[in-house]
């Protein structure tokens, strides 16, 4: 399977973030997208998740098959740490919140709210949420913000194991050591280098 990219342009107001952007690459393990802060690597995840428009051609990814996780957490105060996990589930498979809290390594917080986890446990209860959701594709923003090394890694080991590709937008050194591609990008507008 491969995703394919082309003239792929988006503006906001003035500026443009995507001028006619093209990238092709296969559709498999995990591959990350490197580029600076604010260089529209979010606007590239968005437009793949069918979360923004773009003008240009996008094929390999079908709409509404992909699963998001977007930079802010997004958590609930109101719902417990798993009912953020039993809330994405089909009734016929809410017994699988344990599975996904284990994955993310937050075991034993399922009755916590989310004011009382770290900012870290915030973001891998997010990630944990998405996986849960499933989908044909991981479009990933930021995964493992504020997550210390030796855990992302066991983690996105953990997600590898899935099956499912994954698409991960990241600056961090580590993060990117663990991806089987890196795709250097910079801008705006952004360009591979």
């Amino acid at each position: 399977m491969t995703l394919a990219v082309e003239n792929l342009t988006v503006r906001f107001g003035e500026k443009t973030v995507l001028d006619r952007f093209s990238l092709s690459l296969p559709l498999s393990g995990v591959t990350a997208l490197s580029a600076p802060s604010g260089s529209g690597k979010t606007t590239l995840l968005r437009v793949l998740g069918g979360l923004q428009a773009g003008g240009g051609v996008v094929e390999g990814v079908a709409p509404g098959r992909t699963a998001f996780l977007f930079q802010e957490d997004r958590l609930l105060p109101w719902r417990t740490v798993g009912e953020h996990i039993s809330d994405v589930l089909p009734r016929e498979r809410r017994t699988e919140v344990s599975r996904w809290l284990e994955l993310a390594e937050l075991e034993g917080e399922a009755d916590s709210w989310p004011a009382a986890l770290s900012g870290g446990m915030g973001r891998r209860l997010a990630l944990a949420r998405v996986l849960a959701l499933g989908g044909e594709l991981y479009l990933l923003d930021e995964p493992f913000a504020g997550v210390d090394a030796p855990r992302a890694e066991r983690i996105l080991k953990r997600i590898r194991a899935l099956g499912v590709p994954v698409l991960l937008a990241s600056h961090e050194a580590h993060i990117l050591s663990l991806a089987d591609r890196v795709v250097r990008l910079d801008g705006p507008p952004l360009r591979v280098i």
